[in-house]
């Protein structure tokens, strides 16, 4: 009995600890939280969607996600095959140039008019708090800290282990310039400390000018957030980048919604928009988007072109790991959508907006 209890003890202290790790961040707390309160979007303890978001859809519940989950997975959901990739020297870039390199997942880089922008850098091999768990596919994780230049804007859009890496951002911190992400986010990066006068925590529909002709305003999106059991303390958002020569959307992690066609007809057209596409399921659909619907909100934004992400790096949910560009694709040729689908390390030009090699096929 006594072996029981003192196991018990330190069962209990272990898991103390492990929660209370900086990597989790910490919740928003004193004059920050004072300021979300105050907030519209803000009411019953958390920030809210707009239209009302179940975590999970009709007919779902835990039982049936955990089955799904770990008997349900597609055969292909981890490629058997290493992912291709190409290795850019992004500290070499000509600075005449506008450019973006797409990292797999929702990590990207992009040079503007000769300032640096990195989007939800994960430069770990896993996407949550164990490093044995979410592992990225053979190949994906081909770039890393010491390949970036010094970064003028780190945008992040919400707080979610895949979008917001602890590691990453340790050894980020010295190249960092400025950091824009929506507002409880600066709270984890207060705990990481960082320098909070380089953070702008905002909120939806606000507006930053940045300087050189460079602005930017935060757009909603539908989603949640946190990193431990206590949800949605900050919140989630996409960006409307503007710069002196052109309009970028920089999705988040978002289910459909019809503030997508309110963005395109206040903010459109855009030159490119880059939208979620993977890591969907029908258990959670109202937080994730279909490719089809991805399609639909690229063509509801007034997009010019379709980058997607979210999808050729983790796994995390049950599809085949090729199926949100196949289904994407399929459905940007039946529309009439514009789409580009480079591969990883791939410099894409975005003056001449143009890469048509269906580079996963053939990899199992």
């Amino acid at each position: 009995m006594t072996f029981i209890f003192t196991l018990g003890i330190l069962l209990a202290i272990s898991v103390f600890f492990f929660f209370n790790h900086p990597k989790f961040g910490r919740r928003p707390s004193g004059k920050r939280v004072e300021r979300i309160k105050k907030l519209s979007n803000y009411g019953k303890g958390q920030f809210q969607n707009i239209s009302d978001t179940p975590d999970l859809t009709d007919g779902a519940n835990l039982y049936t996600v955990l089955k799904d989950f770990f008997f349900g997975k597609s055969k292909r959901n981890i490629p058997s095959d290493i992912i291709p990739s190409q290795k850019t020297d992004l500290k070499n870039l000509d600075p005449e140039k506008d450019v973006l390199v797409w990292f797999g997942h929702s990590s990207y880089f992009m040079q503007l008019n000769g300032k640096t922008f990195l989007v939800d850098p994960v430069f770990s091999n896993h996407a949550s708090p164990l490093s044995f768990t979410v592992n990225a596919f053979k190949g994906a994780n081909v770039y890393n800290v010491t390949d970036m230049p010094e970064i003028d804007f780190l945008l992040i859009s919400h707080d979610h282990w895949d979008h917001l890496d602890y590691d990453t951002m340790l050894q980020l911190k010295p190249k960092i310039k400025r950091i824009i992400t929506g507002v409880g986010t600066g709270e984890h990066f207060e705990r990481w400390n960082f320098d909070m006068k380089i953070v702008d925590e905002l909120n939806w529909h606000e507006s930053l000018d940045l300087g050189s002709g460079f602005n930017i305003h935060t757009a909603p999106a539908r989603h949640f957030s946190g990193r431990g059991f206590k949800r949605n303390q900050a919140i989630w958002l996409a960006f409307v980048l503007n710069t002196p020569q052109k309009r970028i959307y920089v999705g988040g992690d978002s289910g459909y919604d019809t503030f997508f066609k309110q963005t395109g007809d206040a903010f459109g057209p855009f030159d490119l928009a880059i939208l979620e596409c993977g890591q969907y399921n029908k258990n959670w659909k109202y937080i994730h988007m279909m490719p089809e619907q991805t399609i639909q909100a690229a063509l509801d934004l007034n997009a010019k072109v379709l980058l997607p992400v979210h999808w050729a790096k983790f796994p995390l949910a049950l599809h085949n790991w090729d199926e949100p560009i196949i289904r994407a694709v399929a459905a940007a040729e039946k529309t009439g959508q514009p789409i580009v689908h480079p591969m990883i390390g791939e410099v894409l030009d975005l003056d001449a907006l143009d890469s048509k090699v269906k580079w996963w096929e053939g990899i199992d």
